[in-house]
């Protein structure tokens, strides 16, 4: 139960006008301009907001003692009345301490200290009764309580105690006041959402109704009712998101494209000028992608594959097909250096058909970017990569038919859908080379099909990975400095300081490490790159490392993909514990591309558990996918984002790493469901959480 007198007396409770629980929360009585600002702060802007904005943790107060039953170590609520507060000088300048003399009702003694806290004196003056909750230490007299939260009773007020909620903090927003919120909107007899689950659902799965959800996700009555509510709550997101993908594959069902079939002899005469064997897991994927483009529908299918799996064979045989059906196809990349690269190399492999591919990249003599926008209108260009500079204004398609979008996780969902609303309902194929664990696919990729690339191409030697610790870190000098005298290449990569936070910091470390490279290193042609280079400066470093010009190239993680260069044998990584485990495997893919053995060098000292298991991660396993799922179980899933950068996906409750078993319940039941009623018309409940919840974020009724 939620705890009694939650209300300041007088004070109604704050009820949506009229059950509209998308208004915003300003309509509710007690919220103004200030409160309602504070709110948008943690991202609560409607009532419905608010009633699924949930602790953080919570509090145990149901056990209450008096200040001489407190235990040292222990988090507790304690029951007293402030005899006296002084302030208590510090050593430190500038330190304010306060300390609470409490008694209990039986007279026993404790105190309290708090650091820093001001305006104690007016909150809790000598005769206030109130119950404190904190942590016990051991002090003079007995027992203390280290800056313990606090309730002021009333006068003849009974403390409840209770299980109490904190939520998400915000500067200027008190745990006491939203609360107070929260509790009005649950408070009995106040109007709750209706319940998107159909009834038969919840039944035959035992998951509570919402509105219990609600009030025990709020204030639980023990863990057993919590775990009920949590458990129904994350099936529910869970459900929604599926039901979504449901809804977005019958739309594409729905829509006409142009089956790219072609008349099949440009397929023998482009695999047959390969210089190598297409692996089995190529031609598997390869097959399931030509089943889907001579179909009248758009395909829409993820490609996934190992660092150097041979993902980019696999896109030309698509964006081959969708040129010999007189069309035209675009591969858009994250960055210049790697659509420079698969400009390349689908020129080697495109351009004996007669396909040369057309490089667009932003910048440029306006002369040069008029007749490359012509030739992508008039359909002269039918094999067409670039940048961000494919989605501007003014760049239009006579015939795309073919989008393939490579290292998706770089670009939002709108940005897809930018590239892909140029043409007609094209095919759209989007590749990863980081591995995504089944939930991850589940929970971001529900609506595509997959294909795998699981096995790499015969000859790549694998990489030997060691874990150096900073105070031996010569180590790894000498190995680059052996590699590099016996004519091979290497890398030293510098941790990235984040953009927002201090660019300059981030170019002045690599450069102080590239310097000193440069001494220690005399001999050795040493080169330079990061992220605020100019273009035409990162592709000149780029082309005099790809051609052996230079034997080191210095670098932040900005070679994390689209690097190749074959004589490549040594990678240092720097303070390797910064990076995550997904990203150090990319950068490790940069080497062991070629006929030579490789080493990968993780240097640093982790100062987590988890950062040491990355590292023990990476030096036992080269397979991608496995150390995806290891990602996933050391760091949790992040934050995927909505229509963010970085991925799609967003829950509030549900945990992608802990809660693989619910999602997959909950993707059986959106199959069983859009089977027996695909259009949701029976369950218009359902429908309009659906469109609410993921309309906006997921574009639902959009393309991407």
């Amino acid at each position: 139960m939620p705890p009694k007198g939650a209300h300041p007396p007088g004070i109604a409770p704050p009820l949506p006008r009229g059950e509209d629980f998308g208004a915003p929360v300003r309509s509710l009585r007690g919220v103004g301009e200030r409160l309602g600002a504070l709110l948008a702060r943690r991202g609560v802007r409607t009532v419905r907001d608010l009633l699924f904005f949930f602790p953080r943790k919570y509090e145990d107060r149901r056990t209450i003692r008096s200040p001489g039953e407190m235990v040292p170590g222990e988090r507790g609520a304690v029951l007293a009345r402030v005899e006296r507060l002084e302030r208590v000088p510090t050593r430190r300048e500038g330190l304010l301490l306060v300390r609470a003399t409490l008694v209990g009702d039986r007279g026993d003694r404790g105190s309290a200290v708090w650091f820093s806290r001001r305006g104690l004196e007016r909150q809790i003056p000598p005769g206030t009764r109130a119950l404190f909750y904190g942590r016990c230490e051991a002090g003079t007299g007995g027992g203390q309580l280290v800056h313990p939260d606090f309730d002021v009773l009333a006068p003849g007020e009974v403390p409840s105690g209770g299980i109490l909620p904190l939520y998400p903090g915000t500067a200027g927003l008190s745990q006491r006041r939203l609360r107070h919120l929260i509790q009005g909107l649950l408070a009995p007899g106040a109007p709750l959402p209706p319940d998107p689950l159909p009834e038969d659902l919840r039944r035959r799965l035992a998951l509570v109704s919402l509105d219990q959800a609600l009030r025990e996700m709020h204030f639980p009555r023990g863990n057993q009712e919590w775990r009920q509510a949590r458990r129904r709550l994350v099936f529910e997101e869970f459900f929604l998101l599926q039901v979504a993908f449901s809804l977005r594959r019958r739309l594409r069902r729905a829509a006409a494209a142009l089956p790219l079939a072609g008349d099949g002899a440009w397929q023998e005469d482009f695999f047959s000028r390969l210089p190598f064997r297409l692996t089995r897991a190529q031609r598997r994927a390869w097959e399931e992608l030509r089943e889907d483009l001579r179909r009248p529908v758009p395909m829409h299918r993820l490609l996934q594959g190992d660092v150097g799996s041979g993902k980019t064979v696999v896109a030309a045989a698509a964006l081959a097909a969708a040129a010999a059906a007189g069309s035209q196809g675009v591969l858009l990349a994250p960055t210049e250096a790697l659509a420079r690269q698969h400009g390349d190399r689908l020129g080697q492999l495109l351009a004996p058909l007669g396909w040369e591919p057309l490089l667009v990249l932003g910048g440029g003599a306006e002369k040069e970017r008029r007749r490359v926008r012509e030739a992508l209108a008039s359909g002269e260009a039918r094999v067409v990569v670039g940048t961000h500079a494919l989605i501007a204004k003014g760049v239009t398609f006579r015939h795309l038919a073919l989008v393939v979008v490579d290292e998706q996780h770089r670009f939002g969902v709108l940005q897809r859908a930018a590239l892909a609303g140029k043409g007609i309902e094209p095919h759209v194929l989007v590749m990863t080379a980081t591995p995504i664990p089944r939930t991850l696919l589940l929970g971001s990729y529900g609506d595509l099909d997959v294909s795998v690339l699981d096995e790499k191409p015969p000859g790549r030697k694998p990489v030997v990975t060691r874990w150096i610790p900073q105070d031996r870190r010569d180590e790894a000098l000498e190995v680059l400095r052996r590699e590099l005298d016996a004519g091979r290449q290497g890398y030293w990569i510098c941790p990235l300081v984040e953009e927002s936070e201090n660019p300059s910091r981030s170019v002045a470390a690599v450069t102080r490490r590239y310097r000193a490279l440069q001494e220690v290193l005399a001999g050795h042609a040493v080169g330079l790159l990061h992220g605020r280079l100019p273009s035409r400066e990162k592709a000149r470093v780029l082309e005099d490392f790809a051609t052996g010009r230079l034997a080191l190239l210095v670098s932040t993680s900005v070679v994390e993909v689209g690097i190749d260069v074959p004589g490549a044998t040594v990678l240092v990584v720097e303070d390797a514990p910064s990076f995550g485990l997904a990203q150090l495997h990319q950068l490790r893919g940069r080497v062991g591309r070629g006929k030579d053995a490789s080493v990968c060098l993780l240097v640093g000292d982790p100062s987590t558990p988890e950062g040491r298991g990355r590292l023990e991660a990476l030096c036992a396993s080269e397979d991608g996918f496995f150390l995806a799922e290891e990602d996933l179980r050391l760091r949790g899933p992040g934050d995927l984002g909505g229509v963010r950068q970085h991925g799609l996906a967003y829950f509030r409750v549900a945990d992608l790493g802990r809660d693989g078993a619910l999602l997959e319940m909950a993707r059986q039941e959106a199959r069983r469901l859009s089977e027996e009623d695909p259009r949701l018309e029976g369950h218009l409940p359902l429908l309009l959480r659906v469109e609410e919840e993921w309309e906006e974020r997921f574009s639902l009724l959009g393309a991407g």
